[in-house]
């Protein structure tokens, strides 16, 4: 009774604490004040150990300030290691080449370069370590060339200011308050499969629509959440971690949901069609139903999944010559509905692994599934990294051509701020509008280090009043930090505060200087702007495009590739594009149905492709019937790559329905099952309209 009792006030507890953040910002109030702890921590120490620009260590604690602890630690260790790298690649480029300036501005470049195409073609976390190992040598590198003897002394004076902010950030973010991404993690777990379940259920009642359909293509942008957060889970600060391998296994089952669950809802719709839908189909469909919607018990779950798995293998049909067309989608759908019930009943089973207090598997089940391998494939677009890698190298080789000619003695700083500019914001579609609002951020913060350097700070003598002068800035910096949305004008304004404000090791009111440095990072962004709309704007609707291309020129070249198909890999690869494409086709005020409609149906056919390919290895007789189909396939997605326009012919439509006669008339009882399952799949996802064989038309 004691411990029900605790559980229900520590319950009480966390919903008092949510209603207070719903209605006073409790949450962001609190980040900001770390934030401010970490960064008075951060100039403390920098004053202490002697550090002469101490507004490193500051501005750092806020650009690897997160919500979550592990997202703080995580990002923590990335740019510690990133700042080292890049402070060592200038210690060697710097003496060796200050005396040719423009091989030292090309060598800067190129590895900043380097360094951005690996991290764009990363796209995980971790590529904050590429990113910082770029810039970091552009920082430290162009302002040394005026002072090359001097540069392992002030890469190592950067270094250390870096690595003190990042030591303070850490301690702060992760010893107070700390908001954990396990907590995080399991919260977006249980939302998803909540989700999902529903999803599931509707799409086995009829009761698809818009706004179905919508939320359902949401699934691909939670499955990559979920693959963000993991990669902070070994930093975390939770007492019990999930096992990294358990969250891979639970993205892999989560991944197949949202293409079964698609496939079920067209073969109801086909077997409507076609003479109505069976009383013990859908008996069995509604009992799926009334599954999804109950919460069970482990050993419960598994035993209701087990006795609707063997329902839906009892109610499939034999298949034999001549092929029954309905017979054939009941077979479709019912092997499409045992596995999505599977698939559900693993994802749950592995949501429970996640929140065992041990290592040992919960169910039988979930030990096989954790056996397996998994990894997660990302889509990755070459060309378009190349491109933004030779925008970034373009716009700093002119801006450094810009300050050989002027002698602008700021102008290396200038540059380095074009080229991060560049780094960070590039890979965007249309880049100028963000470094824009990035660049509105900075001025005002500019003005106000202005107001601060030479109206309050000759005025105060101690550290302490110091500081609380500039809480109130450093504190609203920190809130709106916390918020997605203004982020990039609360970095803009804090860097552009702290850069100039005078956080150095000695108060000098040196007017000059301050109205350089602020000019630089002005005219440093602003260049940015004119390089980016010059070289890496390319719009929403080409990036849509190159994903949709993306996707058929996979499956042109795995169609009938000899090599073993990774059908989950494929699920995860085109989840990830759909993830990017919803968001670009919504940019463009346009209905996405279609397009993600269609980039849907292209999963579906990579997964029949897959399944066909494992049968026609598996029973090497099969091949001589299947491998036409799978050229077929293959050289009509070339088409579709060269002319995008293009629809199958009639012709991959006959020699489909020709795979399905022969596939029915084998003597193997395995090939004609799972080669009617793909076939069919197959024929439904390309040709839609063409309900019975032999027939192209509705």
């Amino acid at each position: 009774m004691t411990a029900v009792a605790a559980q229900g006030g520590q319950a009480g507890l966390r919903e008092t604490i949510r209603s207070l953040d719903a209605r006073f910002g409790l949450f962001a109030a609190l980040f900001s004040l770390k934030c401010f702890a970490a960064a008075v921590l951060a100039y403390y120490v920098a004053l202490r150990i002697g550090l002469t620009r101490p507004y490193w260590a500051v501005a750092t604690t806020y650009i690897v300030a997160q919500p979550l602890a592990g997202a703080v630690l995580s990002k923590a260790v990335f740019r510690g290691v990133g700042t080292i790298v890049g402070g060592g690649v200038a210690i060697l480029l710097v003496p060796a080449l200050v005396n040719s300036p423009e091989l030292l501005s090309l060598a800067l470049a190129l590895w900043l370069g380097l360094c951005l195409y690996v991290s764009l073609l990363d796209r995980t976390p971790r590529a904050y370590v590429f990113l910082l190992a770029g810039y970091t040598a552009s920082i430290i590198g162009f302002p040394s060339v005026t002072a090359p003897g001097a540069i392992f002394d002030t890469a190592s004076a950067r270094m250390q200011e870096i690595m003190l902010g990042i030591l303070c950030a850490s301690l702060i973010h992760g010893v107070i308050f700390p908001r954990t991404v396990v907590e995080q993690l399991l919260k977006r777990i249980d939302s998803i499969l909540d989700d999902a379940e529903r999803w599931s259920r509707d799409s086995l009642s009829h009761a698809a629509g818009p706004a179905l359909d919508r939320d359902r293509r949401r699934l691909a942008l939670d499955i990559g959440d979920l693959h963000q957060l993991s990669i902070h889970l070994p930093f975390d600060m939770a007492r019990l971690l999930p096992r990294i391998r358990t969250v891979r296994a639970f993205q892999d089952q989560l991944s197949m949901l949202l293409p079964l669950a698609s496939a079920i809802e067209d073969r109801l719709n086909v077997l409507a069609a076609t003479g109505g839908i069976p009383r013990d189909v859908q008996a069995l469909v509604e009992g799926v139903r009334d599954w999804l919607g109950r919460s069970l018990p482990i050993a419960d779950r598994g035993e209701a999944a087990a006795r609707l798995i063997a329902r839906a293998q009892a109610l499939e049909p034999a298949i034999a010559a001549p092929l029954d067309y309905r017979a054939a989608v009941r077979l479709n759908l019912l092997g499409r509905v045992a596995d999505l019930v599977a698939a559900h009943r693993d994802c749950r089973d592995l949501s429970d692994q996640m929140r065992s207090v041990g290592p040992a598997p919960v169910t039988p089940n979930v030990a096989g599934l954790l056996a397996l391998p998994h990894r997660r494939p990302l889509h990755r677009d070459h060309g378009m990294a190349l491109r933004t890698t030779a925008g970034t190298i373009a716009t700093v080789l002119l801006g450094c051509a810009f300050w050989i000619v002027t002698g602008w003695k700021d102008g290396g700083g200038a540059v380095a701020i074009a080229g991060i500019c560049c780094a960070l914001f590039g890979s965007v579609d249309d880049p100028a509008p963000v470094i824009k609002t990035f660049l509105i951020g900075t001025v005002i913060g500019i003005v106000l280090a202005g107001f601060y350097a030479f109206v309050l700070f000759p005025q105060i003598t101690a550290f302490p009043v110091l500081m609380l002068s500039m809480a109130p800035v450093l504190f609203i910096g920190g809130a709106i930090l916390a918020n997605p949305r203004p982020t990039l004008i609360a970095i803009g304004f804090l860097l552009g505060f702290l850069n100039v404000v005078g956080l150095n090791d000695r108060y000098a009111a040196d007017f000059p200087s301050f109205v350089n440095g602020g000019i630089a990072q002005i005219v440093g962004t602003s260049f940015a702007v004119l390089c980016v709309q010059l070289f890496l704007t390319i719009g929403v609707g080409e990036s849509a495009r190159r994903l949709m291309r993306a996707g058929w020129r996979d499956l042109a070249e795995r169609a009938n590739s000899p090599q073993k198909p990774d059908i989950v890999g494929w699920i995860s690869r085109m989840l990830d594009r759909i993830g990017l494409l919803a968001p670009r086709l919504a940019a463009r005020r346009e209905d996405p149905g279609r397009p993600l409609f269609d980039a849907l149906a292209d999963l579906r056919v990579g997964v029949s492709v897959g399944e066909l390919r494992v049968l026609r290895a598996a029973t090497p007789s099969f091949a001589p019937i299947i491998t036409p189909v799978l050229r077929g396939v293959g050289d009509y997605f070339r088409r579709r790559v060269a002319r995008e326009e293009e629809v199958p012919g009639a012709d991959l439509l006959a020699t489909i329905d020709e795979a399905l006669a022969a596939t029915v008339a084998s003597a193997e009882a395995e090939v004609r099952r799972n080669g009617t399952l793909a076939l069919i799949s197959l024929r439904r996802n390309l040709f839609p309209d063409a309900l019975l064989i032999g027939r192209t038309g509705a």
